[in-house]
C-alpha cells in the first residue's frame, strides 16, 4: 500500500483518516514487506501510539492499525458496536486500503476482537496472534481490586493515576520500574468516556469459549507469568480449545509484555509469521 495524500509522518507510521460506514477512523501503516501485512488491534481505550515500540522493533514487516471509535484521533459514534460489528468494521477498513488477506494480533480487550475477525473473516485471516487476552465472559478474571481500576479511563485521564495504579493492573514489568509507566503514559491520548464505555458494552456478556475449536488459522499465544489483568490460565484455557496453536508464557511478563519484552516477543512472533505454511496433502486415483 503507498500513502495517501495528505496523510502525516509521525516516527514510522504514516498517519491519515479515512471514512468506513459513516465512521471516520484515525489510522496508521508502516510500510514494510512481505505479501501478507499484519492488522493490529489494541487493548481498551489505547491509541495507536500506545503501541508504537513494538511497532518500532518489526521494522521489516508491514503493520496496519486504526483507532476504534471514540479513542486516539477517531471520533466516537453514536450507535454502539458488539464485537460482530466492530470486526465487520475492520474487514471494510481493509477493504478501503486494499488489503484482500492480513495476520491479525489482538492484545487484551483486542485479542477478543481478533478472536472475533477470525471467526467472520477465515479467509482473510491467515494467522492469528493472541496476546494477554481471554475467551471473554468464560474466563478466570482478575481480582476484584484490579478490575475496580479497569471499568474507569482514569488510569487514561491522569498520569498521576496512572503511577500509582499501573503496577497493581498490569504487575510484571511495572513493579519494579517506574520509567516504564511514564514511558507508557506520555504516549497516550486519553479516550473519550462514551467512546470507552462503548468498547466496555462491546464485549459485555461475549464468549468464544463456543466456537474456538473451529479457528483454522494457526494460532500463537502469548502470555505473561504474571499478568494481574488476565490471569496467565485463561492463555491455557486458549490453548485447548483452539486446534492448531503454538503456547508460549513469558516468565515475569506483565500485561503490557508486548512492549516491555521486545527481545522476546519480536523473533516469536517474526518466526511465526514467517513460517512457511505446511504442505498440503494431495491424493491421487487411479485406474
Amino acid at each position: 500500500m503507498t500513502a495517501r495524500p495528505g496523510a502525516q509522518r509521525t516516527s514510522a507510521l504514516e498517519i491519515d483518516s479515512i471514512d468506513v460506514d459513516g465512521t471516520k477512523l484515525r489510522y496508521a501503516v508502516r510500510p514494510g514487506r512481505g505479501a501478507v501485512p499484519l492488522l493490529l488491534f489494541n487493548g481498551i481505550g489505547a491509541n495507536l501510539e500506545v503501541v508504537l515500540p513494538f511497532i518500532e522493533a518489526m521494522p521489516e514487516r508491514e503493520i496496519v492499525i486504526f483507532d476504534m471509535p471514540g479513542t486516539g484521533g477517531s471520533p466516537h459514534s453514536w450507535i454502539p458496536r458488539r464485537f460482530g460489528g466492530l470486526a465487520r468494521l475492520a474487514a471494510q477498513f481493509l477493504d478501503r486500503l486494499g488489503y484482500p488477506r492480513v495476520d491479525v494480533a489482538g492484545v487484551s480487550w483486542g485479542g477478543a476482537l481478533a478472536q472475533q475477525f477470525a471467526r467472520q473473516y477465515p479467509r482473510r485471516c491467515r494467522r492469528l496472534i493472541l496476546a494477554a487476552t481471554s475467551a471473554g465472559a468464560v474466563m478466570v478474571p482478575a481480582r476484584l481490586t484490579v478490575l475496580a481500576k479497569l471499568i474507569t479511563p482514569q488510569r487514561y485521564l491522569s498520569s498521576e493515576y496512572m503511577q500509582r495504579a499501573a503496577p497493581d493492573i498490569y504487575g510484571g514489568e511495572l513493579r519494579e520500574r517506574p520509567e516504564l509507566v511514564r514511558e507508557h503514559s506520555g504516549r497516550i491520548v486519553p479516550p473519550s468516556t462514551q467512546g470507552y464505555l462503548y468498547q466496555l458494552l462491546a464485549g459485555m456478556g461475549w464468549t468464544s469459549v463456543w466456537w474456538l475449536h473451529r479457528l483454522p488459522q494457526p494460532t500463537l499465544i502469548l502470555a505473561g507469568s504474571d499478568d494481574r489483568l488476565v490471569p496467565v490460565i485463561n492463555a491455557r484455557l486458549l490453548a485447548l480449545l483452539i486446534p492448531n496453536n503454538r503456547l508460549h508464557i513469558i516468565p515475569g511478563g506483565g500485561h503490557l509484555f508486548m512492549l516491555h519484552r521486545l527481545d522476546v516477543v519480536v523473533p516469536l512472533i517474526t518466526e511465526f509469521l514467517d513460517r512457511p505454511a505446511p504442505a498440503t496433502r494431495q491424493t491421487s486415483s487411479g485406474a
